[in-house]
Parts: C-alpha cells; structure tokens; sequence
C-alpha cells in the first residue's frame, strides 16, 4: 500500500453517506486531533511515527444503526489482516453515540464481538469520547482529556506493534500517570478550549 493510499479517509455506511458532511468534517477534526493534540503533547508512544510514515487510517460511519456500525469495525479488523503496510485504524463514529452512556454500550457490544470473532490479543481497541470520563474520576479533571477526542472514535493498533512500541519507551506503566499529570498541568480550561477548537476544524471556512 501507498502512503497516500494508508492515509485516505473514508465514509462508509448508509447512514454516513447519507450525512457526508458531518461525516467529512467528523474525519478532519480527528485527523486534527491527532497531529495538533495526541503527538504534540506525546500522549501515544508511537503516533507521530505512524503520522510521518502516514499509516494511520480514517473511517467515519454512523452509529444509528450498530449492526452497520460493528460491520464496519470487524471489516477494518480484516483489512488490517489483509495489509500489513497499515499500521492503526481510527473509526470515527459520526454521529450517534453523542450520549456518553449510549457510547459505553457500544464499545461493550464491540469489545464481545471483538472476542467472538478471534480478534482479542490481535488488536487492540482503544476508546476516545468528547465527554469521556475514567470510572471513578469526577468529570470535571483535566485528566479525562487524555481519552477525550472531537468526536467518538474506537481505535484499533495491533497489539504486535504497541508490544514492540513499548520496549524502546522507557518507564511504559508509567504511561497513564504522565499522561494525566500533562493534562492536569494544562488545566481543564485550556484543554476544553483546545478540544473546542479542534471539534470545529474541517468546518467551511476553517
């Protein structure tokens, strides 16, 4: 696969097209998100490699119907059986599971699925939400910002990778706390302006 193919975005899904410029914009915010927030406050130990190497694929679909929504996840899984040169996928969830709660059902759904289908220990899916919140964290600390995204995502890294990743990232349990501690020393103002701002790119005019 070509770069510039590893790096096309793509809007699948009826409910999606149906939508294509929330779905569009859904797609540039997050690739904004990505290269303007996750790699320069370092958050993710290899996301500015595969952003240089342009390995990370983009994939908006709705989430009004589930069924075409975890279709469109398990087809990502076999497309990253399938294509060895990309590396991560993020599948962009364009509208739908705006609802924190609605979204945890989601991701619960999928992550069974994910099991169902042989794919625990393949990859991993990671989850990024506008409102996401840690169990037990209040919502209002700044070190929900290191799982929350423009718009709802699940993420899925190969599990080879991340291992490999993490054996040249020195002190890798320690991740989380130096994550949390990073959003916390840049206040949950700043961070929910950042966010607000990101949400917005792809926008006409941005």
């Amino acid at each position: 696969m070509s770069s510039a193919s590893s790096r096309a975005t793509n809007v699948i899904g009826a409910h999606a097209l149906a939508n294509r410029a929330l779905a569009d914009q859904a797609l540039a915010a997050s690739r904004a998100w990505v290269e303007q927030f996750v790699v320069s406050h370092n958050l993710c130990p290899f996301a500015g490699r595969e952003v240089t190497r342009q390995t990370i694929r983009y994939v908006a679909v709705s989430a009004h119907d589930w069924h075409e929504t975890l279709d469109a996840l398990i087809g990502e899984c076999r497309r990253l059986d399938e294509d060895a040169a990309l590396e991560t996928t993020l599948l962009v969830l364009s509208d739908g599971v705006n609802d924190f709660d609605d979204y945890l059902d989601l991701l619960g759904v999928a992550e069974a699925l994910f099991e169902e289908q042989g794919y625990e220990g393949v990859y991993q899916l990671a989850s990024f939400h506008p409102d996401y919140c840690f169990d037990g964290v209040e919502e209002d600390d700044p070190a929900n910002y290191t799982n929350r995204s423009p718009w709802p995502m699940l993420h899925l890294l190969r599990e080879d990778a991340i291992a490999k990743a993490l054996t040249h990232y020195p002190d890798p349990e320690a991740i989380p706390e130096r994550n949390a501690a990073a959003m916390t020393a840049l206040g949950g103002e700043a961070l929910a302006a950042t966010l607000a701002a990101l949400t917005r790119a792809g926008e006409q005019g941005q």
